[in-house]
């Protein structure tokens, strides 16, 4: 049986706002609370979840960019959690990250070449004469001309700077590549060709995503799996399909219920499953599920009860204490039936990148 590339094991971070004058913590932010997941070799695991629950932190964690409070990573079988810089750079070799912006996460004085040429470097893949050889090779796994390696950042657009990014991630072989938010400074037909770029990828070279998204629309279409945050806590995971089409926690449902979509009352979805209030202060989340302040489905019980999945014999997993009691909701309606203007297009998109590729492989 196949290892998993990166394993997590009640990860935890806290970020320490205040202190007394004898350096004693008196006010911190809980930014991931004992998250447990593995990302096995080929697969898309989807974190998803509102701004602030955690999980572009917890992508960095994974990158020990920041060091856990509480909790275990494992990379290729190995405790990263505590070991040098030194040791850690090598195992960077094996999980890349791809930032949101395009045009903040490349250096502007470097031309393209030298900054793909430099994992290379770094890492001793290959002899310095035959770097320029790879680079070429990589600029076109990417889409990009050879001859375009001479250039600098400025001179391409952004969804061209983001191929340059994966180009930069794929120097060093890599395992996995964290996803954070890697197409949402995009415009949507841009967002499509990257994501059909990302899949070709993992098809040709076994590859392991963990996509970390706000945009169910992209995470339906891309994701095996799909993990959903709520204050630095996971309430769901499971796969696609359990997600969307029989999501368990309230806050799955809710996230499904609020994509927006364009269709007459009559098809319009209940908004039962809408939350109410604001999103609590995570300097003092609420005590037991820190839904129930917000839960339309919420009883006394749900102020004492701990966050603790419930795993069924499927592997879907949740963490409402009284999913069984909860009405029946399809969460995938949103998604088939109309959608908005932006999904419209997007899907539209990938139909049509996906209709092209076939006729190429028809043809050759």
């Amino acid at each position: 049986m196949a290892k998993p590339i990166i394993e997590v094991r009640g990860l935890g971070k806290n970020f320490i706002l205040k202190r007394s004058i004898l350096g004693r913590p008196l006010a911190a932010v809980g930014a991931v609370d004992d998250v447990t997941f593995s990302l096995m070799p080929g697969e898309t695991l989807a974190i998803v979840g509102e701004s602030g629950c955690g999980k572009s932190t917890l992508g960095r964690l994974l990158m020990r960019l920041i060091k856990p409070t509480a909790g275990e990573v494992f990379i290729d079988g190995q405790d990263v959690t505590n070991i040098s810089h030194a040791a850690m750079r090598r195992q960077r070799q094996r999980v890349q990250l791809i930032f949101q912006d395009p045009y903040a996460s490349l250096n502007p004085r470097m031309t393209i070449a030298q900054t793909i040429a430099e994992p290379l470097m770094l890492h001793n893949i290959v002899p310095a004469a035959q770097r320029s050889k790879r680079v070429a090779q990589l600029l076109e796994m990417v889409g990009l001309r050879p001859e375009q390696a001479s250039r600098y950042p400025h001179e391409f657009s952004g969804g061209q700077r983001q191929r340059v990014v994966i180009a930069r991630a794929l120097a060093s072989e890599p395992k996995a590549i964290i996803c954070d938010e890697a197409v949402s400074a995009l415009d949507v037909s841009i967002q499509a060709q990257i994501l059909n770029l990302l899949k070709d990828l993992q098809n040709r070279l076994g590859l392991a995503f963990i996509f970390i998204s706000h945009d169910l629309g992209v995470v339906k279409h891309i994701a095996d799996r799909v993990a959903v945050m709520y204050l630095g806590k996971v309430v769901e995971i499971g796969t696609s399909d359990d997600v969307f089409d029989a999501p368990r926690h309230p806050y799955t449902r809710a996230l499904l219920s609020a994509i927006p979509v364009v269709a007459p009352p009559s098809h319009q979805r209940s908004r039962a499953a809408r939350l109410h209030g604001d999103l609590p202060s995570p300097l003092s989340p609420p005590p037991g599920c820190r839904l129930h302040t917000r839960c339309p489905h919420a009883r006394p019980q749900c102020k004492t009860v701990s966050m603790e999945l419930d795993i069924e014999a499927s592997g879907h997993a949740n963490a409402c204490a009284f999913w069984c009691e909860l009405p029946v909701q399809g969460g995938a309606e949103g998604i088939r039936e109309p959608r908005n203007p932006k999904l419209e297009k997007l899907f539209a998109a990938f139909e049509a990148m996906a209709a092209r590729s076939s006729q190429t492989v028809t043809g050759s």
